[in-house]
C-alpha cells in the first residue's frame, strides 16, 4: 500500500478505508488492493493457538474483526462477524437483503488496475439497482440483513444456553485485543455477563492499557503483554499438564 500511503498521505489501512475519494474509481482501487492483501494474508498462528487451547470446549466467537482471519480457523456456525466481513460485497443504498463473495473481482480490479485507479467497466455494481456496490463493512450504509442478523441469533443462543444456571458455573468470557473505538459491542456486556451471573468470569488480553470495574473484583483477570506470545505460552503450557495427566 505504499503508493496510496504517499499519494494520500494514510499512517493505517483504516485511514484509506474511510477516505473521501474523488472518484469511486480510485476509492475501489483503494479497497481492492487492500482487500485483495487480506485474501493472500496468511492466518495468523495467534488463531490457531487459540483453537488449540479451546479445543474440546464449547465455543463462540463475537468478533469485530472484518479481516477473515477467525473463518479460517473457526466454524462459520460458532462465528458472529458483528462488523461485518471485507470479503463480501453489498449494495450501497442498500436495496435488498444480500451479500456477495467478491474475491474473484476483486483479484480482476487488481489485475486491471491503472496507477491507483481501476477502469469504470470494473466497478461492482448491484445486479438489483445498479447502485456501485460497497464492501460488507461497518459505516452508515451497512446491512444489518439476513446473514448479520443469524450471527447474531446465533451467539445470543449459545449465551442463554451456556448461562441457565445448569451450565453457569464454568463460563469464561475471554477478550482478546479489544479496543476502547467500539466498546458496546464486547467490553461492556461482557462486564454485565460477568457481574450478573455467578459462575461466569472475565478475563482481558491486551498489549495496551486496559481496565475492568471495581464490582468485578475476584471476577476478573487482566494480563497485560503481546496477545501472540501469552496465548503461545499457554499453549505450551496445557501441553505439558496434558503431557502429565494433571
Amino acid at each position: 500500500m505504499q503508493d496510496f500511503k504517499e499519494a494520500y498521505g494514510f499512517q493505517s489501512p483504516f485511514a484509506g478505508f474511510y477516505y473521501c475519494y474523488s472518484s469511486p474509481e480510485q476509492q475501489w482501487a483503494f479497497y481492492a488492493r487492500y482487500i485483495q492483501s487480506l485474501w493472500d494474508a496468511p492466518t495468523g498462528q495467534t488463531y490457531y493457538d487459540l483453537a488449540e487451547i479451546v479445543r474440546g470446549k464449547e465455543v463462540f466467537v463475537l468478533t469485530t474483526n472484518v479481516d477473515m482471519q477467525f473463518e479460517r480457523v473457526f466454524p462459520q456456525n460458532s462465528i458472529c462477524s458483528y462488523q461485518g466481513n471485507v470479503g463480501y460485497f453489498q449494495c450501497s443504498q442498500p436495496c435488498h437483503d444480500r451479500i456477495y463473495p467478491n474475491e474473484n473481482l476483486i483479484r480482476e480490479m487488481c489485475e486491471n488496475m491503472l496507477g491507483m485507479r481501476i477502469p469504470s467497466e470494473l466497478l461492482p455494481r448491484c445486479r438489483e439497482c445498479g447502485r456501485i456496490m460497497v464492501p460488507w463493512v461497518r459505516d452508515d450504509t451497512f446491512l444489518e440483513g439476513r446473514d448479520w442478523k443469524d450471527g447474531v441469533i446465533r451467539y445470543e443462543s449459545f449465551l442463554k444456553q451456556c448461562l441457565t444456571k445448569e451450565k453457569a458455573k464454568s463460563v469464561l468470557l475471554l477478550e482478546l485485543g479489544v479496543g476502547e473505538m467500539t466498546p458496546g459491542i464486547i467490553k461492556l456486556p461482557f462486564w454485565e455477563m460477568a457481574y450478573k451471573n455467578k459462575g461466569a468470569f472475565y478475563v482481558c488480553m491486551n498489549q495496551e492499557d486496559s481496565s475492568s470495574p471495581e464490582h468485578l473484583k475476584n471476577k476478573s483477570l487482566y494480563i497485560d503483554g503481546d496477545l501472540s506470545k501469552t496465548l503461545r505460552d499457554l499453549k505450551q503450557i496445557m501441553k505439558g499438564k496434558a503431557g502429565t495427566g494433571k
